[in-house]
């Protein structure tokens, strides 16, 4: 086992989950163990549990974190062009994803009933609709209809990738043109998305 030191508790939990990150990312859901979890962090059992009573409570708190981060590391920059706002958003997802293909597989199939888990899923969806809509200019189209195209698009999105990850039928190329291009296809039909020009959308959670 590893050599204990004591941490502060928020020191400790953040110790925890980053080293349950690094597990659940190297290997499927059903092999990861709470006692590898505490035996990597250099701590007990029950001090381990005292923090996350179950595997699914630690791994929750995982994911969390990780939809915060990549929703900080993909705030949309109203100053390009739509497609270079989506493509740029998409990439940071995808090199996610690719980086994290267990944890990613494991929240979207194994915990796919999971209420904590797809609670993190539909949060992290509706930021990202609510960032699209008023970074991009897609607002100031025929709101209803832009909204529920743009979560639909973003269930797609999240469906491909973990297709995707799970088969490798296709390229990484063809994954980011398809997801583009679906946008696009069910947005033409109701709104004129060549009058979009850069620097149109305010979003007043930013202030921008």
């Amino acid at each position: 086992m590893t050599t204990r030191r004591r941490l502060a508790p928020a020191e400790r939990r953040s110790q925890l989950l980053g080293v349950g990150a690094q597990l659940f990312a190297a290997k499927p859901y059903d092999e990861v163990f709470m006692e590898d979890v505490a035996e990597r962090a250099g701590i007990s059992r029950a001090l381990l549990y005292r923090y996350f009573p179950n595997k699914r409570d630690l791994f929750a708190a995982i994911y969390q974190q990780a939809a915060d981060q990549l929703l900080a590391d993909t705030a949309l920059d109203p100053a390009l062009p739509v497609v270079e706002q989506l493509s740029a958003g998409l990439d940071v997802h995808i090199d996610y994803f690719v980086a994290n293909r267990n944890t990613v597989l494991a929240a979207n199939r194994v915990l796919a009933g999971d209420p904590v888990i797809q609670a993190v899923i539909t949060d992290e969806l509706a930021e990202l609709r609510r960032r699209l809509l008023y970074s991009t200019g897609l607002g100031d189209g025929p709101r209803e209809l832009v909204s529920a195209a743009l979560m639909s698009w973003l269930v797609f999105v999240r469906t491909l990738c973990v297709d995707w990850l799970t088969n490798q039928s296709f390229s990484r190329t063809e994954l980011r043109a398809m997801c583009v291009g679906a946008l696009l296809g069910a947005l033409r039909p109701i709104m004129d998305l060549e009058r979009l020009a850069p620097g149109t959308g305010t979003d007043p959670g930013t202030g921008g």
